[in-house]
C-alpha cells in the first residue's frame, strides 16, 4: 500500500509543477483524493457492495468535482489535472500513465448496451473539455486535443482534434493541417472571413464599373 501511495505521489509531482511537496499532494491535490476514493469504492463494487461504492464516489464528487464510477477500471498513475468537471463512466477502462485535464468526459452515447464507455490505452492524454463518447479504444501514446469530440477509435501514437475529432498526426508525422489545443478553428469566424472576402471582391468590381462609366461619360459615349 505504501509503495502504491509513493508511486502515485511521485507521478503527480512529476507532471504538476504547481505541487511543491509530497505533503501538498497528499492533503491538497484533488487528483490524488479522487483516485484514492475510487480505489476504495472499486474494492466495494467488485465485491457487490454497490450502495457503499456509490456513496464513496458521490461523496468524492462533492468534495473534488471529479466523478468516477466505481465500476470503471483504472490502471496505475492516472493524473487528473485541476479535475473540475471530469466524468468517467462505469465501463470505462484506463491504462497506465494517462493524463486527463478538467471538464473531460469519458462517457457513452446512450445507444450502446453492455460496454458503453471508451477504453484508453497507456500514456494517453485527453485535453481540457474533450469528450470521448462510445465503446471504442484510444490507442497507446495518443493525444486528444482540448474540446475535441471523439466518436470513433483513434489508433496508437496519434493526435486527434476537432468536432467530430479527426486524426491529424500519426507516429509524429503530420497527415493533414495540424492544430494544437489552442488554435482550433472557429467556424463562425471562418464564415465571416469568407463573406468579407466576397464583399471586398464585389466592391472592387463595382469600383471598376464606376471607373469605366466615368470614362465613357468623359468621352461622350454615354
Amino acid at each position: 500500500m505504501f509503495d502504491r501511495i509513493k508511486e502515485e505521489v511521485s507521478s503527480i509531482m512529476s507532471r504538476d509543477p504547481a505541487m511543491r511537496s509530497p505533503w501538498e499532494v497528499l492533503f491538497m491535490c484533488p487528483s490524488y483524493k479522487a483516485i484514492k476514493s475510487y480505489r476504495r469504492a472499486h474494492w466495494f463494487f467488485e465485491r457487490g457492495h454497490i450502495l457503499i461504492a456509490r456513496h464513496i464516489s458521490m461523496r468524492c464528487r462533492r468534495k473534488t468535482g471529479i466523478e468516477i464510477h466505481p465500476g470503471a477500471k483504472i490502471g496505475k498513475r492516472l493524473f487528473i489535472d485541476h479535475g473540475a468537471g471530469v466524468v468517467i463512466g462505469e465501463t470505462t477502462e484506463i491504462g497506465d500513465d494517462c493524463t486527463l485535464y478538467q471538464n473531460v468526459t469519458l462517457g457513452g452515447t446512450g445507444k450502446d448496451v453492455g460496454k458503453r464507455h471508451p477504453t484508453l490505452g497507456n500514456n494517453v492524454l485527453v485535453g481540457a473539455g474533450a469528450r470521448v463518447l462510445g465503446p471504442f479504444k484510444i490507442g497507446d501514446n495518443s493525444k486528444i486535443a482540448a474540446n475535441a469530440v471523439v466518436l470513433e477509435e483513434v489508433p496508437p501514437n496519434c493526435t486527434a482534434v476537432g468536432v467530430p475529432a479527426r486524426v491529424v498526426k500519426r507516429d509524429g508525422v503530420r497527415i493533414c493541417n495540424d492544430l494544437d489545443q489552442i488554435h482550433i478553428p472557429d467556424p463562425v469566424s471562418q464564415l465571416l472571413c469568407e463573406h468579407r472576402m466576397y464583399i471586398d471582391r464585389l466592391t472592387k468590381e463595382i469600383d471598376e464599373l464606376k471607373s469605366e462609366i466615368k470614362t465613357l461619360k468623359e468621352d461622350g459615349k454615354c
